[in-house]
């Protein structure tokens, strides 16, 4: 092998995997947000995560990508093992569509492809068209790819010996497509690798298959890799996949002569067969696997049982960044998934402070030592609910710009940048608990109280606050448009409570049921009340307006931010009835 042919080969090699990754970017691209529809169905049978596993794997054109994400959203308790173990069934056989293309001998128009590819990519504004264009660029380098390592093979004419010996030794040719598919980590270049030796005439059919049958084994790698940190549930799936694989290859071998027999009646063209073989092992093994899903799921979680010790939980639930260098649309899933999981905090702190805010406890007590006592642990959980929404606003905002850096198609990318910005809303909602917080620790310090009309009228605005919140997270997280059209109208309702309830206030300090030195203390907590359901509001705003659920956004009042003259009047009152 001289210095050249190598160079030839491994540029070869290289253009090909080029040629699969800009393939599979263009038709994520062009798929978009149907991509992520697509994956949404996958919850209901082992079949139909085969039918999904298959499709998402033609569109994204790695194996490999889907198994990562499978294992990610298993991570995320996204999916469970058996719904993994059909997702992961249906990759291995969308896998073999590479395959199959490359076995048609249109490498002759591999320029024709290039040439339409070209005007589309490079001077069409039109993003779609752009895509189209990086596709059909794909498309030609991958075939050029496989002529490159073609003819940078023609060496090996003189080193028969070696294929003698692969032909007469199936584990041979097994290790051989098992080490070459996990030094390349495409399972697509070894089969093209394979198909390229069959044309020339090097490798015999009978060689060929048993480097398919460890292409399949190589590939599970991947996975392995992808599983590494994973909880437990993220183990198992990574075990299934090589599982799956191994034990296929294990009854295929000894039943060689019979299925090199099946093979050849498919096709008379080498190159289709191999082809074939590839096709045919995964389809086979996936019928011989699809009546035992359940017993291989238990088998599976025999081998991985469940252990004493539970991990510690994570910063996120559902940003994982293998997803975005795999499959960046499904990224937006994730942060999707991560806005609700943000959500459902922000609830929990709304719930923990209300209950802190308008115990049974006498005024007196909550300023003693039995009250301090008391108190704390409720404190430091609303302290730390409103710590990891900030870290999670953080972590969505760092993941959000390196899944747009990746490149997302337009409709992924509105659907991102409105759960950025619900979630920079639920994160304000975090502060304006925590100055609630504030000034009922200031309540607390001082000796004056609030009425009980004044406090049970505090205990109505909150609770209506809390309830637009909760509203407009259920309307975002399910795509609810009727349930964001209600968090709307009762943050309208909301603002013209605080309104009211000002006014009421002002008229106890002139009557002298309230003492005059707590008045900025209640209209500072009406205050922050409010903005948590403005920002409720600007939530379901933000949703409806992307259209996520279907339904047009009402015509409300102005932002709460235009009452603030009409704080500063109140506030003027005030000051002439002290």
């Amino acid at each position: 092998m001289t210095i050249q042919s190598a160079i030839q080969l491994f540029g070869g090699i290289g253009i090909f995997l080029f040629a699969i990754k800009l393939l599979s970017d263009s038709l994520q691209l062009l798929a978009g947000d149907r991509l992520r529809k697509l994956v949404g169905v996958l919850t209901r049978t082992p079949l139909l995560g085969v039918l999904v596993g298959t499709g998402v794997t033609v569109l994204v054109q790695s194996s490999s990508a889907v198994t990562v994400m499978t294992v990610s959203f298993v991570d995320a308790g996204l999916m469970t093992l058996k719904q993994a173990i059909g997702v992961i069934m249906g990759a291995n056989i969308g896998t073999t569509v590479t395959g199959q293309i490359l076995a048609f001998k249109v490498k002759n128009l591999a320029y024709l492809f290039i040439i339409a590819g070209v005007p589309l990519s490079f001077f069409c504004s039109a993003k779609r068209f752009q895509y189209m264009g990086n596709g059909l660029l794909g498309f030609g380098l991958l075939f050029i790819g496989m002529q490159t390592m073609e003819n940078a093979m023609s060496f090996l004419r003189d080193q028969r010996e070696l294929f003698i010996l692969l032909s007469g030794n199936p584990l041979l040719g097994l290790l051989a497509g098992t080490l070459l598919t996990f030094f390349v980590q495409s399972s697509a270049a070894t089969v093209g690798l394979t198909i390229a030796l069959g044309m020339q005439g090097l490798l015999p059919l009978h060689a060929a298959i048993p480097i398919i049958l460890g292409d399949n084994i190589g590939t599970t790698v991947t996975a392995a890799l992808a599983a590494i940190g994973t909880n437990r549930a993220a183990r198992r799936a990574c075990a299934a996949h090589v599982l799956f694989n191994v034990i296929g290859v294990c009854v295929f071998l000894p039943l060689m002569p019979l299925y090199i027999g099946l093979v050849q009646a498919t096709s008379s063209s080498i190159g289709h067969q191999i082809a074939n073989a590839h096709t045919l092992f995964n389809v086979c093994n996936t019928l011989l696997f699809l009546p035992f899903v359940d017993a291989f799921a238990r088998l599976i979680q025999k081998i991985i049982p469940d252990g004493a010790k539970s991990q510690p939980p994570r910063e996120t639930r559902y940003l994982d960044s293998r997803l975005v260098n795999v499959t960046p649309v499904m990224a937006v899933d994730a942060v999707k998934n991560e806005c609700g999981h943000m959500g459902s905090l922000a609830l929990d702190m709304t719930t923990a402070l209300e209950q802190l805010l308008f115990s049974d406890r006498e005024p007196h007590e909550a300023n003693g030592q039995e009250g301090d006592r008391e108190s704390a642990p409720a404190r430091k959980n609303v302290l730390a609910l409103e710590e990891q929404l900030d870290a999670l606003h953080r972590a969505i905002r760092g993941y959000g710009d390196d899944i747009l850096r990746a490149g997302i198609a337009d409709d992924a990318a509105q659907l991102l940048r409105v759960c950025v910005a619900c979630c920079g809303d639920l994160e304000r909602i975090g502060d304006a608990n925590r100055q609630i917080l504030r000034l009922h620790d200031q309540y607390c310090a001082g000796n004056s109280r609030f009425s009980a009309e004044a406090m049970q009228e505090l205990s109505v605005m909150y609770v209506e606050a809390r309830e637009t919140v909760r509203q407009a997270v259920q309307g975002l997280v399910n795509n609810d448009g009727e349930t964001l059209v209600q968090a709307e109208a009762r943050a309208a309702r909301v603002r013209e409570m605080e309104a009211d309830l000002r006014m009421r206030h002002i008229d106890r300090l002139a009557r002298g049921t309230c003492k005059a030195d707590r008045e900025m203390l209640f209209i500072d907590l009406l205050s922050a009340m409010e903005h948590m359901a403005y920002r409720a509001r600007k939530i379901a705003r933000t949703a409806q307006s992307a259209g996520l659920a279907g339904r047009s956004a009402p015509v409300c009042p102005a932002p709460a931010e235009a009452d603030d003259a009409a704080r500063n009047v109140s506030r003027d009152r005030l000051k002439n009835v002290q």
